[in-house]
């Protein structure tokens, strides 16, 4: 039986739409065009390449974007004397940090193609201050666009929440490039809500991955409240001493931390959804083994209630080590 659309839509499911959003940024960039005050056509002529991942997750009904691409572009606009100008146009990072987060400036890598003289170059100067903003008002688009089109498939009812996610207090997050398929929906566990509750049936879900970081940068990734928003790209609270409470992804994840070492972090973990069983904690044991030129991260959750083992084990997977990968640690799993 299928659950409810209220419980169904707090499982974490995410969506890649990659080559949705190559087609998107090909169809809608060429429709830009600007004119100076001299009058000067100014436009984007086609979008050349576009390399990257882009994705779309729902966490406790909120439909969040993560996505992180290379736009490579040719421009071109006629002087007020009728000369036509080209160029290209790098942009090697169009992502979620910078679009919704605001967390850095665009960057751009400007080339003309046509042959130098003073008159194009003044017009290239021209160009360069004129097609930035045009650009930068049509990539503010693109996260309502995923939403847009993308949202009714992995929301259960159509009246759910299709917000993207706000800025650093809120934010997106992200599953694998190699992420794994939709989460199968495991029944809800039956906890009784008064009196003493039943003993769950628990078993252990691990996970591992190597990434191109050194053990402290990790440790800092884990347990830096600013620094975890960068992974997670959602509300972090953490204070990382034993005893003191940690709140991930939202408040999607809260737990205590029990004890914590530079190569060692042990927590109480529990999911705030329908299907976890009221009151009940895991332990997440957080290893990290430095190696020569990698430090290998290993997840082991136990505790994990009967029947929730594959969808966690996703989760860990998709929100964890992709939230590492895609910051640009890079890794070998």
């Amino acid at each position: 039986m299928a659950l409810p659309p209220s419980t169904a839509n707090w499982h974490w499911k995410n969506k890649n739409v990659t080559q949705w959003a190559k087609d998107w940024f090909k169809h809608e960039l060429p429709t830009i065009s600007v004119r100076s005050d001299k009058d000067e056509a100014i436009s984007v002529e086609s979008v050349t390449e576009v390399d990257g991942d882009v994705e779309l997750g729902q966490r406790k009904s909120k439909l969040i974007t993560i996505f992180d691409c290379k736009v490579v572009m040719r421009w071109s606009g006629t002087t007020s004397d009728g000369t036509e100008v080209k160029g290209k146009l790098t942009i090697p990072e169009v992502s979620h940090e910078v679009t919704v987060d605001g967390l850095s400036d665009y960057s751009y890598e400007w080339s003309l193609t046509t042959a130098h003289s003073s008159e194009v170059d003044a017009f290239f100067d021209v160009v360069r201050k004129l097609l930035p903003p045009a650009l930068e008002t049509k990539f503010a688009e693109f996260p309502a666009a995923i939403v847009e089109k993308h949202g009714k498939d992995l929301t259960v009812s159509a009246d759910s929440s299709r917000a993207t996610t706000p800025a650093p207090a809120t934010a997106a997050s992200a599953a694998a490039s190699t992420s794994a398929a939709p989460l199968t929906q495991a029944a809800p566990v039956s906890v009784p809500k008064n009196g003493p509750q039943k003993s769950v049936n628990t078993s252990t879900v691990s996970t591992e991955a190597s990434f191109m970081a050194t053990a402290a940068d990790l440790f800092q990734l884990l347990t830096d409240e600013k620094r975890i928003v960068t992974w997670t790209r959602a509300p972090a609270k953490s204070t990382p001493e034993p005893g003191a409470e940690y709140s991930l992804f939202g408040g999607g994840v809260k737990g205590n931390y029990i004890s914590l070492s530079p190569t060692e972090i042990k927590q109480t973990w529990a999911l705030a959804s329908p299907t976890w069983p009221e009151g009940h904690n895991a332990t997440l044991t957080t290893t990290l083994t430095q190696g020569s030129d990698h430090t290998t991260m290993k997840l082991m959750l136990e505790g994990v209630p009967a029947g929730l083992e594959d969808e966690i084990r996703r989760n860990l997977e998709g929100y964890y080590i992709h939230g590492f990968k895609s910051i640009g640690l890079g890794s070998e799993l």
